[in-house]
Formats: C-alpha cells, structure tokens, sequence
C-alpha cells in the first residue's frame, strides 16, 4: 500500500504545482545536454524523517506522469525508505547486486513509466560499496532504462555515501525542510559536494508554510 504522495493523491494542490514546475525545469534544462540522472539527498538527518525520500519519490511521479520512462533507485543503504512508502518488499534490492553480483530487480509500483529499485538488506560496509566500480556499471546500466533516473541517497554530511555517488550524476537537488534544516548544514554539505566535483542543480525547500490568497487555476 503506497503511502500517501501529494502528487497521487493531491494533484491540484500547490504542493503538487510545485513539483510539477521542478520537473519543467528538470526537462528542460541544458538543451541537449539534459539532466537524466539526479541524485537527491539531504544535508543532515532531521526529526522530520528522510522528507527527502519523499521528495524523490513525489518528482519520481510528475516525471512518470509526463510519459518519461522514470527509475527511481534507492540508495541510501544505511535507511532506506523507498520500500516503506511504496508499500513493497526489501528482501532483494541495490544491496544484493553490489554484495553478491545478483541481476537488479526493477519493481512495478502501480504507476504508469515509474519502475523502483529497492535497498535491498543492510550491508555492513556502505560507503565501500557505493564507492566500488559495481556501482558505476551499475549507474550505466540505470541510464539504459530509463529516460530519468532518480537516486534517493543518505545525507551528506555524515557519512561519504552521497559524495562518492554525486560523481556518477549529472546533478544533484539538495533537500531542506523549513524551520528545521540549519544554514551551516546546508553550507557544509554544499562545501563536501563542491570537493568532489558534483554539479549541485538546486535545493527543493520542502514543509514551506503555503500563502492561501495564491489560488489554482
């Protein structure tokens, strides 16, 4: 059972709107040289629980329902998410074919051109992995199947995990949450994604108080 996305469940909300218009301008970015593969992370860990992972899979849905052939990967190895709000199984996922070599399983979600790679079991070594040549062919292999390719990542400042993936992307959204992300955070994550050579696109600002004189039409 999926939990609830406001791009599912409140396609004429504000909230919505917005993601619709990240995606317009995913789209359209850079003329020929457009953004396909995108990581998404968060600076920190915050009380609100991994709204990035929200995030990711609210854009993985307005790219879908554009027609393009949309993969969302989750890759954040240390809390996944992704299972837990598609309502699927985590038993095989990203972690299997890192670990073992097994053929990636891509999941149907309900969603027309939206498919879900998920975690797969905790591995005791996550930043080994992601930083290894498997996940490079691997990232290779995602942009085969998919138009857009959207991977969900642990945060940056923590660990190194969303470091060693920038670099295979072709950008990376960085998620805040208002009223609770700290601008030292965010300067510092962006400092450590500079380091490495990740193109860092923007920054979605999510949990925004929403003015109610703006009307939809």
């Amino acid at each position: 059972m999926t939990k609830k996305l406001i791009t599912l469940s409140g396609t004429t909300t504000s909230a919505a709107e917005a993601y619709r218009a990240l995606r317009t301008n995913i789209i359209f970015s850079d003329g020929d040289d457009r953004l396909r593969v995108l990581l998404v992370c968060s600076a920190a860990p915050e009380q609100t629980n991994d709204s990035k992972s929200y995030v990711t899979a609210n854009l993985a849905v307005t790219l879908a329902q554009s027609g393009r052939t949309t993969l969302l990967v989750d890759c954040d190895l240390r809390r996944p998410m992704q299972h837990d709000i598609w309502g699927i199984t985590n038993e095989h996922g990203l972690s299997n074919a890192l670990v073992s070599g097994d053929e990636l399983r891509t999941m149907d979600v309900g969603v027309e051109h939206l498919s879900v790679v998920t975690a797969g079991p905790r591995p005791d070594n996550p930043a080994d992995l992601l930083g290894s040549t498997a996940i490079e062919s691997l990232v290779t292999d995602f942009r085969q199947k998919a138009e857009f390719v959207l991977i969900d990542s642990a945060p940056v400042l923590p660990v190194t995990d969303a470091a060693l993936l920038s670099v295979h992307t072709d950008g990376v959204l960085l998620v805040l949450n208002a009223g609770v992300s700290r601008r030292a955070h965010a300067e510092r994550a962006r400092d450590i994604l500079d380091q490495v050579g990740a193109r860092i696109i923007g920054a979605v600002l999510n949990n925004a108080p929403v003015d109610p004189s703006i009307k939809l039409y």
